[in-house]
């Protein structure tokens, strides 16, 4: 683990810890003298607090912890520490489709109605991360341009409708030869799949994702289950 991120992680600790007086971080050069590390490390520490939403600097007054951090669950990745500015999606292509079986039954969808099918890749940094391949419903999206596929989905489905949640699964994959070729790198290499199913208040799903992502992490907090606790130790092994 880097070094920025494990003093990024323990930061975050020390403040559901409540170990920071009037919710506020020490200087950065106290946490440089109690990290040992340089105040360039401990400036990309803050930087990834910052991005992911977890303290705010208040100019020439310090870096502030926000007041909502304790109430709610911390959930941060690979792509959401990062700004949408320094994130880049291309369109590899975009078109309409007739579904799958799977497909159809996933969005209840109608005998006769497609979908859009696109897949795009993803550029942090100047750097090519994730190949994402998404379907969307026509019925609920009758345009969709590439335009819109290279902005932020998010805020295009937004624009209709309101986002409830999410239901994400991960596994670990291997890079297959077609993926390396879009990836910029050697075919075999470990990647993290990630499946998406977008929802909206109402109950539909909107979208369904395959990501494939180069060098993921993800980090979370989430308050302690007694109860599911109570029913895993009643499961017998």
């Amino acid at each position: 683990m880097k070094k920025r991120e494990f003093i990024a992680q323990d930061i975050i600790g020390k403040i559901y810890q409540k170990k920071f007086e009037g919710n506020k971080l020490p200087t950065q050069r106290e946490l440089a003298k109690e990290y040992g590390v340089s105040r360039y490390t401990i400036q990309e520490a803050l930087k990834r607090l910052t991005d992911i939403g977890v303290v705010y600097a208040r100019q020439g007054d310090g870096i502030y912890i926000k007041d909502n951090i304790y109430s709610n669950p911390l959930i941060y990745n690979s792509m959401t520490e990062n700004s949408y500015e320094d994130i880049i999606s291309k369109t590899i292509y975009l078109k309409k489709v007739e579904p799958s079986l799977e497909t159809q039954r996933m969005f209840g969808l109608k005998e006769g109605e497609l979908v859009w099918e696109f897949q795009r890749i993803r550029i942090v940094k100047y750097q090519i991360t994730q190949i994402e391949t998404s379907i969307l419903p026509c019925y609920l999206f009758q345009k969709l341009s590439k335009e819109d596929i290279e902005g932020s989905i998010q805020n295009y489905v937004q624009k209709k409708y309101k986002i409830s949640h999410y239901i994400v699964n991960y596994e670990a994959i291997n890079i297959s030869k077609e993926q390396a070729e879009l990836l910029q790198c050697k075919k075999g290499v470990s990647a993290m799949e990630i499946t998406n199913r977008g929802i909206l208040d109402n109950g539909t799903i909107y979208q369904f994702s395959k990501v494939i992502a180069l060098d993921y992490n993800c980090t979370y907090i989430l308050p302690f289950n007694k109860e599911k606790h109570k029913e895993r130790q009643k499961i017998k092994r």
